[in-house]
């Protein structure tokens, strides 16, 4: 065996050992990164291994519960994600600057609440692109969250949406907070079958607003931190 054909043998070998090594490192740190998430699907949930829950707040409307829901969450020390529409951005330039400078985290809602499993690829991307470019404009924010409006998607919101570096973010516990005017309803939904990386939806309304101290206190009380979603679902 000539010293080339030695050094081709050996490399390979050496390369086979840290492969093998490697696989052993991952199984036994059982880490999958958020990378590994896969595209073309929807996220439901967080990481289940760690007790965290996510408080997501889709808005469109309802800005005058927005700055006490905010004060609640900053009086409480918890965090949250925005889902922002558009159409909202575009006349609250200044509210959306300070929930990002108060440090939550701001994602994509569309920009005109349509529903996405209606629209064909270029409708889905303009309506995600120009939300992205409003929020980009007004606060600095690469954003890469998108949650469907009513939860409307199809595989094309999917691609789409992959395609311009976004997730799709649906959720665990809905509190139908748009529809039922009930604090204690809103409540119960928001905690009942809680588990670990549970994705909560609510949004901006006079009742959302009366229970979150409340639902804050539980989770806490029971153990969970309170999250943005991108750290809920870091290691999906």
């Amino acid at each position: 065996m000539n010293i080339k054909i030695f050094r081709n043998v050996f490399s390979n070998i050496v390369i086979c050992l840290i492969i093998i090594s490697l696989m052993f490192v991952t199984k036994g740190t059982n880490v999958i990164t958020a990378t590994n998430i896969d595209a073309g699907k929807a996220i439901y949930r967080g990481n289940t291994e760690n007790k965290n829950v996510s408080i997501m707040i889709n808005v469109y409307w309802g800005t005058e519960y927005l700055e006490p829901m905010i004060e609640v969450l900053k009086e409480k020390k918890v965090n949250a994600t925005f889902f922002i529409g558009g159409v909202w951005a575009v006349k609250n330039e200044n509210l959306l600057k300070e929930i990002n400078e108060l440090g939550f985290e701001l994602a994509n809602h569309g920009y005109n609440h349509k529903d996405h499993d209606k629209l064909n690829a270029e409708h889905n991307r303009q309506e995600i692109s120009a939300t992205h470019e409003i929020v980009r404009r007004i606060t600095g924010v690469e954003m890469n969250l998108f949650a469907p409006p009513s939860g409307a998607y199809n595989q094309t919101t999917l691609d789409v949406a992959s395609k311009l570096g976004y997730k799709t973010i649906m959720w665990t516990l809905d509190t139908i907070d748009w529809r039922d005017k009930n604090t204690d309803l809103i409540y119960s939904r928001a905690i009942k079958k809680l588990t670990n990386g549970a994705l909560v939806l609510m949004h901006p309304t006079q009742n959302t607003l009366e229970a979150l101290p409340k639902i804050i206190d539980y989770y806490l009380e029971n153990g969970y931190s309170v999250v943005n979603v991108s750290s809920n679902i870091a290691f999906v």
